[in-house]
């Protein structure tokens, strides 16, 4: 082990150890992509990319610059569509998708379209894209995130794409399918997951050398906090030498250690 290393390439270490071999996921780019390459360089060969654009079942050779970069469909099994990709979510056939925002609130629920009132937004953000889709029709959501009480909110300024909504049993009440939605979140300070009887947001675990006050601190709602809170593995020598000479060379997306 080395502690030798920088909170974006322990965020894709431990987002990759969560992906199962065999597995399904969408994915875009940045550091989501990063924890899929390593996934399947280390624990996961069989890990089935998807590709908003149209790749599937790709073996990046190195990091794309856009979900629709050429190297999306690097040895992959098909060369499709973006509707093929969604219609294959529709198909309840996708264990996993990798999400983000500019907010997300207790129940995961994330938002990407808007800061401030809609009529006249302080900001106006990308949108939705395929996150709506994502988010409701694929089994988890993984969530990649900075810390800070700007992002974790009370209450979003839209909801963009769905997480719990308000609750048990909200988001089936609006004809999402059942055992979907929010798994969990990454982020520089902690690894956070949700209650199965509440639904909320709660602390699993807490990187190296991070206080449970300093999480709290960043977070603006009232994280469940578990009897026992584990601390997040440092990333393996193993992990740290392919993400940086195999995934990310050039350190686009994990940085400079030191």
């Amino acid at each position: 082990m080395t502690t030798d290393y920088t909170p974006m390439e322990l965020m894709i270490c431990a987002a990759s150890g969560m992906l199962e071999d065999g597995r399904t996921v969408v994915v875009g780019t940045g550091a989501p992509c990063a924890a899929t390459m390593l996934a399947q360089k280390t624990t996961a060969p069989n890990l089935t990319l998807f590709f908003e654009a149209g790749g599937v079942g790709s073996r990046l050779p190195e990091m794309p610059i856009s979900v629709g970069d050429s190297r999306t469909f690097y040895q992959g099994l098909m060369a499709a569509s973006m509707a093929d990709i969604m219609e294959t979510c529709q198909r309840g056939m996708i264990d996993y998708t990798f999400l983000g925002g500019a907010q997300i609130d207790a129940y995961g629920n994330l938002n990407s379209t808007i800061i401030g009132e809609y009529s006249a937004p302080q900001v106006r953000l990308p949108g939705s894209g395929g996150a709506n889709d994502l988010g409701s029709l694929c089994w988890r959501t993984l969530v990649l995130t900075l810390h800070d009480r700007r992002r974790f909110v009370n209450k979003l300024d839209f909801v963009t794409t769905p997480g719990y909504l308000t609750g048990p049993g909200a988001r089936e009440s609006f004809g999402l399918p059942e055992d979907t939605g929010p798994y969990k979140v990454i982020t520089n300070l902690a690894v956070l997951g949700f209650d199965e009887r509440t639904r909320q947001m709660q602390i699993e675990s807490l990187h190296p050398g991070v206080s449970l006050d300093e999480v709290r601190d960043h977070t603006g709602f009232e994280l469940l906090i578990p009897e026992s809170i584990e601390t997040t593995p440092d990333p393996s020598s193993q992990q740290l030498e392919i993400l940086r000479h195999q995934v990310d060379p050039l350190r686009y997306i994990i940085g400079r250690s030191g």
